[in-house]
């Protein structure tokens, strides 16, 4: 077994771009290379080929390495629910709801199906390259760890640090990790590198050397600030890097708080006709939006309560009222309708709410969950397309006799009687070419981007873009 694992001195410190960006470059030095995050807490997730899911963020390393999402590279993923509360997903399948509190007792149970699931990627690929959650420095969950040091030290893999110069005190980020840290764990760190650097980087070559210094690790590198990163699928909704447009398309998607798989946004931020606009809470629907998206949300009545409580339900129904179109994806697409029924207490405590009543619809909450890459087609264009569903809960009602697509000659979806409002439960529409292009044909906007390519053509950049500042040789030959 080979492997490396990138940990960092915090969250969004980078590392999810880098082990992209790193197994890119194996990969063109002709290694068969598989990404790894033992635990990964995120709402954005992917189907895989196996029909479970992951965290997206192990999708793009899985592209990175030319290889098919699969189960394996994200064993535990956490999807946060509530503020206190979480799905757990293990191997792909829902196992539980758990509290935080509680999720610590569960954590032993986890470390066999992480270790499983690691052995079984490193016996089919010449290198694994493994990436941290949080920080090491959270010394407080050193105890039962399986997403940094427990891990490292049960799978015996070394460790490089990672420090975010771009947020400040990265000096004192790696030195004060290495003082938190117990002694054999430490020595499980063999370097470190720093990320997101603005400007000349031998500016911080009196720093660099402290480092080593004080830490006695070796260092690997400064990587400057990637600015084609917003070219790649975000997996913090904070991170979707809408260029700033002054005409065009005016969408909007409400920036819930559980938005789920909110990387569908992506592809239509790189459209040079359509001006993106994630609205953040607090913020009023502008006068000038085109069309408002709800996106999918992992607690639909929760994030209706909270769409509610910005005011935005008023914004939309005068968005309608003005000749304004939406549209609604999975939870988005439940919010829609009449009401949203959870007898049994799936997604939070069981209840039932009246929806934003623009669809003739009505969706109960099921135990059972849809995990599947589907085949489509758009019924107003006629245009096929790929997708995947990820959701749980039935829609039903009188609007569902318009579908917005048909899977298999199945209707899928729904759309009010005037066209302007429409409801779907899948996923990743817009990364289709085809789709995208039909859909903004419908506003009179003519599609300028191919998605695939771009991303393609991005970790080809993010690849090179480590190789020209970072000791990539180095790293690659510290993985053991």
């Amino acid at each position: 077994m080979t492997a490396l694992m990138i940990q960092g001195t915090g969250s969004n410190v980078g590392k999810s771009m880098l082990v992209a960006g790193l197994c890119r470059a194996a990969r063109r030095r002709g290694l068969s290379v598989a990404p790894f995050k033992p635990q990964n807490m995120s709402n954005n997730a992917a189907v895989t080929a196996d029909g479970g899911e992951i965290g997206r963020a192990q999708a793009l390393q899985a592209l990175a390495c030319g290889l098919a999402p699969h189960t394996d590279m994200n064993p535990v993923l956490l999807k946060p629910e509530t503020d206190v509360g979480a799905q757990v997903v293990v191997q792909g399948r829902r196992v539980a709801t758990v509290k935080a509190r509680d999720y610590a007792r569960l954590k032993p149970d986890l470390l066999a199906s992480v270790l499983e699931s690691f052995r079984r990627l490193s016996a089919a690929h010449d290198l694994v390259i493994v990436e941290g959650a949080g920080s090491p420095a959270e010394v407080n969950l050193r105890q039962g760890d399986i997403a940094n040091m427990g891990f490292a030290q049960a799978a015996d893999v070394p460790v490089i640090l990672c420090g975010d110069i771009d947020r400040g005190g990265v000096i004192a980020q790696i030195v004060g990790t290495q003082a938190v840290m117990e002694a054999v764990d430490n020595a499980r760190v063999a370097g470190f590198l720093i990320n997101k650097f603005r400007g000349d980087p031998s500016l911080f070559d009196d720093g660099y050397a402290l480092i080593e210094q004080r830490t006695g690790w070796r260092g690997y590198g400064v990587a400057p600030w990637f600015p084609q990163a917003w070219k790649l699928p975000a997996e913090d909704a904070l991170d979707i890097g809408a260029p700033a447009r002054a005409e065009g398309l005016h969408v909007v998607c409400l920036r819930l708080s559980r938005i789920a798989n909110f990387d569908d946004m992506d592809p239509l931020a790189q459209e040079e006709g359509v001006r993106l606009t994630m609205l953040a809470p607090g913020g009023a629907l502008p006068g000038d939006t085109d069309v408002v998206i709800l996106p999918g949300s992992k607690s639909t009545r929760g994030d209706l309560a909270f769409l509610r409580a910005q005011g935005w339900d008023l914004d939309i129904a005068a968005h309608v009222r003005r000749g304004g179109h939406v549209l609604g994806i999975c939870g988005g697409f439940q919010m829609l309708g009449q009401w949203v029924d959870d007898p049994e207490g799936i997604e939070g405590p069981a209840g039932r709410d009246a929806g934003l009543g623009l669809l003739q619809v009505g969706t109960v909450m099921t135990g059972d969950k849809r995990l599947t890459e589907v085949r489509a087609v758009h019924a107003a264009s006629g245009t096929g397309f790929d997708g995947y569903e990820i959701h749980i809960g039935r829609s039903e009602g009188a609007d569902r006799a318009r579908p917005f697509a048909l899977v298999d000659g199945t209707p899928e979806g729904a759309v009010s009687a005037d066209g302007r409002v429409a409801g779907s439960y899948l996923h990743g529409m817009f990364r289709d070419d085809a789709f995208r292009a039909a859909w903004l044909a419908g506003f009179g906007v003519q599609a300028s981007g191919r998605y695939g390519e771009t991303v393609e053509a991005t970790l080809d950049a993010l690849a090179d873009h480590l190789g020209a500042h970072l000791d990539v040789a180095g790293l690659l030959a510290a993985a053991r």
